[in-house]
């Protein structure tokens, strides 16, 4: 096996990889509402050359296959200065999983791009649309390369950010204003656990580079007898809770479906490219730190979240909203097999479903442009006239419904498999939940997803007004839709054998099988190929039977099944849940601290003010009526004794004679009387 070297043109080309999309959003933002075309050609030419570029170096990867590579550049500047213990650098980290995602995810955004050059045609805020997808892009290819938790959480943060835009890109809206804050406040939350796992880990190993970490984690181990101290275990949930948040998981998955207000290609940024697929990238990323007592709770979390958000894609009317419920559904698979140890095939799955995701999403705007209505039931018949979106979503449907030789059917099958693994090595109830709720989520995939387009392009069409004006969308919707298919149909036989199941190899905290480990993966993947071919084909046959060959009417199931079908429908109430207790919690909170702020803080400073100002006025009157008063008072009297003294002192001889005659006599007057 060769080794893969690496020289300083790659690591330029991988620099210039989400360095492009980034210059190029500055260049948009700045001029390109200027220029022909109000600059599109500026974010969709960036990501071209970045996916060219990523697409090269992958290529390079797999010319000389080596699954267990990992190369660092660490020649950068210095985001916190200071001794070589505690310093934290910009790098590169390029190893198997970091050249398959900057592949993929260049690939993937730059048709997305392409897609929306005709879908936003016409719209008002074209150019910085343009502009913020273009730094969403950025954000996912500079954190699938970083090298440490850093940059990561920077790129991790800018996608926070571009979310928000992009979600309310149609801000006009009610709704979608409510949305993009929804889902910013909503992944905050995780985004603050996260950031409060790389805090402890910063204290406590005093680095934040990924290598490092993993190769600390063994020595903290080894100090403490084997066993994950607190601290270690508390970082690693929190990490995950990041996760939770950012890839939709339950409980906070509330914002993903929300999200389906923004544009189309949005939505197919969010669900396939970016987003979401960051907080599984990060699980793996982070599997080290999950001690396994937190890897069994991360593979409930996800095994609960694929089979919860199955039911309610069910029920679903609006096109959107079944692909964003599949969406959070197909990551629950992701995060359960990265819980149970099988990393590669949670990866593998993420980058499979991460192209038939963007078809469906991509090829449900192409409908949406032809026939301006979202719900479902006003479709119907649109095989016809248009043939091309047709092919792409149906090949796309057979591969996330995991039908043989479709990219889905690898992908999940290793995800199944790695879970009955699991489930023989421990054999407890508990650890076969996962293996039970993902291959009853996966019968219900199949369901659901048959429903979808047999609804929308089967049967006769229910609105004749909307059919006789649908057509076939541009070329630069369909070309995307096109390359997106044929990854649907390829993307598993290309890559599975020669390089995804191989991939766990060279991932830190994986373990190759031996033995009866060995013994039972081999069975287990028997069972797991059978058994997710049997429920993909019932819940597809199930499908057919409801909606194409009308052997059942949905309407009499949903009027026996009344109560459950109302709580599947309106998602088991958990926003309303959340309305009740977390919102009006904080509301109370907030009004509890409002009247504290007017009566408690404000009182006291109001009091102090008006105490201020009794003594004030006490102070005035005294100093006016006592110390003014005495002083003017002595004035008064002075000016009285002045006045009377005037009467004497005239200036006068004759006065002064007269005066004097006048006292002398009486003077004498009196000593005559008093003797």
């Amino acid at each position: 096996m060769a080794d893969i070297v690496f020289d300083g043109g790659d690591f330029a080309r991988l620099a210039a990889v989400p360095l492009i999309p980034l210059g190029a959003f500055f260049v948009q933002t700045l001029v390109g509402r200027f220029g022909p075309r109000k600059g599109d050609w500026i974010p969709v030419g960036a990501l071209a050359i970045a996916a060219a570029l990523g697409i090269f170096e992958f290529a390079k990867c797999l010319t000389v296959w080596n699954p267990g590579f990992r190369v660092e550049w660490k020649e950068a500047f210095d985001w916190i200065p200071g001794p070589a213990e505690s310093r934290a650098s910009f790098g590169i980290l390029y190893d198997n999983l970091s050249a398959t995602m900057t592949a993929a995810v260049g690939l993937i955004a730059f048709l997305i791009h392409l897609f929306s050059v005709g879908y936003m045609h016409g719209d008002r805020r074209y150019a910085s649309f343009f502009a913020h997808l273009c730094l969403f892009s950025f954000g996912m290819l500079g954190l699938v390369l970083s090298d440490n938790f850093l940059s990561f959480f920077a790129c991790w943060e800018v996608m926070g950010l571009c979310s928000y835009l992009l979600i309310g890109h149609f801000s006009e809206k009610p709704s979608a204003a409510a949305a993009c804050k929804k889902a910013f406040l909503t992944t905050r939350i995780g985004d603050v656990c996260l950031f409060l796992g790389i805090a402890i880990l910063w204290t406590r190993l005093h680095t934040f580079r990924f290598t490092e970490l993993w190769d600390a984690v063994p020595r903290v181990l080894a100090e403490n007898g084997g066993a994950y101290p607190g601290w270690l275990v508390t970082a690693g949930l929190l990490i995950f809770a990041g996760a939770v948040g950012k890839s939709a998981q339950f409980p906070l998955h509330v914002w993903l479906p929300d999200a389906m207000e923004g544009p189309t290609p949005v939505s197919a940024m969010i669900h396939a490219a970016t987003m979401v697929a960051a907080g599984v990238f990060l699980t793996a990323r982070a599997f080290l730190f999950l001690s396994p007592e937190a890897r069994i709770a991360v593979a409930l979390v996800g095994s609960f979240t694929a089979i919860f958000a199955a039911t309610i894609g069910i029920c679903q009317t609006d096109i959107k909203r079944v692909l964003a419920y599949s969406t959070v559904s197909q990551l629950g698979f992701m995060i359960a097999g990265i819980g149970v140890g099988g990393i590669a095939a949670g990866l593998f799955h993420m980058v499979t479903h991460a192209a038939f995701k963007a078809c469906l999403f991509l090829g449900s705007g192409s409908v949406i442009h032809a026939v301006h209505t979202q719900e479902m039931p006003q479709m119907g018949g649109l095989r016809r006239r248009m043939p091309i979106t047709y092919g792409t979503m149906l090949v796309s449907t057979l591969a996330i419904a995991g039908v043989p030789l479709f990219a889905g059917f690898y992908s999940k099958d290793a995800i199944l498999s790695s879970t009955l693994v699991h489930a023989m090595e421990h054999g407890s109830i508990l650890h076969a939940l996962p293996a039970i709720f993902l291959f009853t989520a996966a019968g219900m995939t199949a369901f659901y997803m048959f429903r979808l387009i047999l609804l929308t392009f089967h049967g006769e069409p229910r609105d004749a007004h909307k059919f006789e004006h649908a057509h076939e969308s541009p070329w630069v919707m369909t070309v995307p839709l096109t390359i997106l298919g044929f990854f649907a149909v390829t993307g598993g036989w290309i890559f599975g054998e020669n390089w995804f199941l191989e991939l766990g190899k060279g991932l830190p905290g994986m373990v190759v099988a031996e033995g009866e480990a060995a013994h039972h993966e081999h069975e287990a993947h028997g069972i797991a190929m059978w058994g997710s071919i049997g429920v993909a084909g019932a819940g597809i046959l199930l499908a057919f039977a409801f909606y194409q060959w009308r052997k059942f009417s949905a309407a009499a199931w949903a009027e026996r099944w009344g109560p459950v079908h109302r709580w599947v429908k309106n998602k088991y109430y958990v926003d309303e849940f959340y309305l009740a207790t977390v919102v009006r919690f904080v509301m109370f909170l907030t009004a509890v601290q409002r009247w504290f702020d007017v009566w408690i803080v404000d009182g006291l400073v109001n009091l102090v003010g008006g105490i201020g100002r009794a003594a004030a006025a006490v102070s005035g009157w005294f100093d006016r009526w006592v110390v003014d008063g005495a002083v003017n008072l002595v004035g008064w009297l002075t000016q009285l004794w002045g006045g009377v003294a005037r009467l004497f002192q005239t200036g006068r001889v004759q006065t002064y004679v007269a005066w004097g005659v006048a006292g002398a006599v009486g003077a004498a007057s009196v000593v005559l009387w008093m003797a």
